[in-house]
C-alpha cells in the first residue's frame, strides 16, 4: 500500500474532465452522482489515481466540479460500498480496491525463446554492427590487465574516464572518481538502495513505472509512496513537488528521460524544481538516465538534472543496456566521489567486481557513439512512426500518445481489460507487458506497454493481431493462460 497523500479538489476536477458524459448499461444515462462515482472508480481501476490516497472533502470537491455537496457524498458512499474508498470519522477518505482485486506486479518474468511468438515483453534493441570490432579491440587489450588480480570495484579508469568525460560535455562536470561501474542499471540501483534507505523508510516512484524496479524496493521492504504520470501530459508539478515537499520520501526514484514505460520528457523547469524541493525536504534523488541517448530525430536534449544540483543530492544511474545492446551488462553510479567510495565498501558483500572484458568492449563502443546512436535514432524513430500508424488503422478506438523518444508507447485501451488482452495476444503468437505489470497496486489495467524495437514489418503485424484479440475479448472467448517472460 502506497503511503497517503493528498489529492486536492481542483486536480481532481482537471482529471475527470467530461465525467458527467458517463453512461450506464445500454447507454443510459446515469444519474450525477453515480456518473461520478464510476468515474473516480474508473481512474482508481486505471492508476491514475494511486491507492492509499486521500481524497479531497466532499465540500471541496463540490465547489471544484459545480456540484452540490449532496452529489459528492452520494458518490463517496457509492465508492465505499464498492469498496473503492476506505473511511475514518474526522480523519478523511482514501483511495482503494475492493478484497481480491490486487494483482501480482513483481516484474520478474522467466525469459523463454519461441520463435513463433512476437515478443513484446521487453523493450531492447539487437547488437548494434558495431560490436564485433569493438570486442575484437578489447580482447587485444585484454593482455594488460590479466597480470592483475581483476577486482576493480569502482570500475576500470578507462571506463570511469570515458563515462565521466560524456557527462561534462553534457553540462555536468565530472571526475572519474565520482563514477562508479556497474553490472547494470539495475544492479547501480541496487546498490544505491542498500547504501540510502533502510526498511521502513519511504521511496517515491513514478506510476507507471519501470517493473523491476517496484520489485527492487519491495525486496528491500520500503514504503512505496506513487506519483501518477498523466497518459498524455506526465508530471504535474503540483502533486509531485507536493509528494516531496509534504512526503519527505528517503528517496526519489524517477526516469526524467523518455519514461519508461510512456516515454515521457520532463520539462527543464521541473527538474530544477524538484532538485531544490529534494534539497529542503532532505530527499535523495535516483535519476534514471538508461533512455536519455534515445531521442527521437529532431528532439533537443534538455538539461540534466544533475546539472540543477547544489547540494549533492542526485545520484545519477544509466548504462549500455538500451542504446547499445542488452547482453552487455554495463551500467554506472554517478554521484559525489565520498558516496562512490562508499558504494564501493558496499559493493564488495554482493559481487566485488565487474568483468574486465565486458568494460574494455564499452570503452571501444563509447568511442564509437557518434556512429551508433544517429543510426539507433533513425531506426527508433521510422519504427514508431509504423507502429503508431497501424495502430491507428487497425484499433483506432485506442489512444495512442506518440513520445519524443525512448522504446515504447504507452497506449491507452478502450476499457480496463489490458490483462485480459495479453492472454488473448498470447493465443495469436504476441507477448504483451499488460499495464498492471507497472503500476505497485495492481491498477493501470486501461493501459499496454507496445515497445517498438522490432522491424516494422512485425509492429504492423502486431497491430493486425491485437485487432484480431481485441475482437476475441468483445466475444468473450476464453484465451489461455501462459508464461509471461522477463519485462525490461
Amino acid at each position: 500500500m502506497a503511503l497517503a497523500s493528498v489529492l486536492r479538489g481542483a486536480h481532481l476536477a482537471r482529471v475527470l474532465d467530461k465525467w458527467q458524459s458517463t453512461r450506464g448499461p445500454g447507454g443510459a444515462r446515469l444519474p450525477e452522482y453515480a456518473a461520478l462515482a464510476d468515474a473516480v472508480r474508473g481512474l482508481i481501476r486505471d492508476g491514475r489515481i494511486s491507492l492509499g490516497v486521500r481524497l479531497p472533502a466532499e465540500r471541496e470537491l463540490a465547489g471544484a466540479l459545480g456540484v452540490s455537496r449532496t452529489t459528492v457524498t452520494a458518490a463517496y458512499r457509492e465508492l465505499r460500498t464498492s469498496g473503492h474508498l476506505a473511511s475514518r470519522r474526522g480523519a478523511g477518505s482514501w483511495s482503494a480496491l475492493p478484497p481480491g482485486q490486487r494483482i501480482s506486479t513483481s516484474g520478474m518474468w522467466l525469459p523463454v525463446d519461441e520463435h513463433a511468438v512476437i515478443d513484446l515483453g521487453f523493450a531492447a534493441l539487437a547488437a548494434p554492427p558495431q560490436l564485433a570490432a569493438a570486442a575484437a579491440e578489447a580482447l587485444e587489450e585484454l593482455p594488460r590487465y590479466a597480470g592483475g588480480a581483476g577486482y576493480h570495484p569502482s570500475g576500470l579508469t578507462p571506463l570511469r574516464e570515458a563515462v565521466a568525460s560524456r557527462f561534462t560535455a553534457r553540462g555536468v562536470p565530472t571526475r572519474p572518481d565520482q563514477i562508479m561501474i556497474t553490472n547494470g542499471v539495475q544492479h547501480a540501483v541496487d546498490l544505491l538502495l542498500r547504501l540510502t534507505v533502510s526498511p521502513g523508510q519511504s521511496v517515491l516512484v513514478e506510476s507507471p513505472t519501470y517493473p523491476n524496479m517496484i520489485a527492487a524496493l519491495r525486496a528491500h521492504r520500503t514504503r512505496v509512496v506513487t506519483d501518477n504520470l498523466g497518459p498524455l501530459t506526465g508530471w504535474e508539478p503540483e502533486t509531485l513537488l507536493g509528494s516531496i515537499r509534504a512526503g519527505r520520501p528517503t528517496l526519489a526514484y524517477l526516469i526524467p528521460d523518455f519514461h519508461n514505460p510512456t516515454g515521457h520528457l520532463m520539462p527543464a523547469p521541473l527538474r530544477e524544481q524538484i532538485v531544490a524541493a529534494a534539497h529542503r525536504a532532505g530527499t535523495d534523488l535516483v535519476i534514471d538516465e538508461s533512455f536519455v541517448d534515445l531521442p527521437a530525430l529532431g528532439v533537443a536534449p534538455l538539461p540534466p538534472v544533475a546539472s540543477f544540483d547544489r547540494h549533492a543530492r542526485v545520484l545519477t544511474v544509466g548504462g549500455m543496456t538500451k542504446p547499445y545492446w542488452g547482453g552487455l551488462r554495463i551500467g554506472w553510479i554517478r554521484a559525489p566521489a565520498p558516496v562512490i567510495a562508499r558504494l564501493a565498501a558496499v559493493r564488495v558483500t554482493v559481487d566485488t567486481a565487474g568483468p574486465v572484458l565486458d568494460q574494455l568492449v564499452a570503452v571501444r563502443l563509447l568511442e564509437r557513439s557518434d556512429e551508433i546512436l544517429p543510426s539507433r535514432w533513425a531506426q527508433l524513430t521510422s519504427q514508431r512512426d509504423a507502429l503508431v500508424a497501424a495502430l491507428h488503422r487497425h484499433l483506432p478506438a485506442w489512444t495512442v500518445p506518440v513520445p519524443p523518444g525512448g522504446m515504447s508507447l504507452w497506449v491507452e485501451l478502450d476499457a480496463p481489460v489490458s490483462t485480459a488482452l495479453a492472454h488473448a495476444a498470447m493465443a495469436h503468437g504476441v507477448r504483451l507487458a499488460p499495464g498492471p505489470r507497472f503500476g505497485v497496486d495492481g491498477t493501470l489495467e486501461r493501459y499496454v506497454r507496445l515497445p517498438f524495437t522490432l522491424p516494422a514489418t512485425d509492429l504492423v503485424e502486431v497491430a493486425r493481431l491485437l485487432e484480431i484479440a481485441a475482437a476475441d475479448l468483445d466475444r468473450a472467448r476464453p484465451a489461455p493462460w501462459t508464461t509471461p517472460v522477463l519485462v525490461t
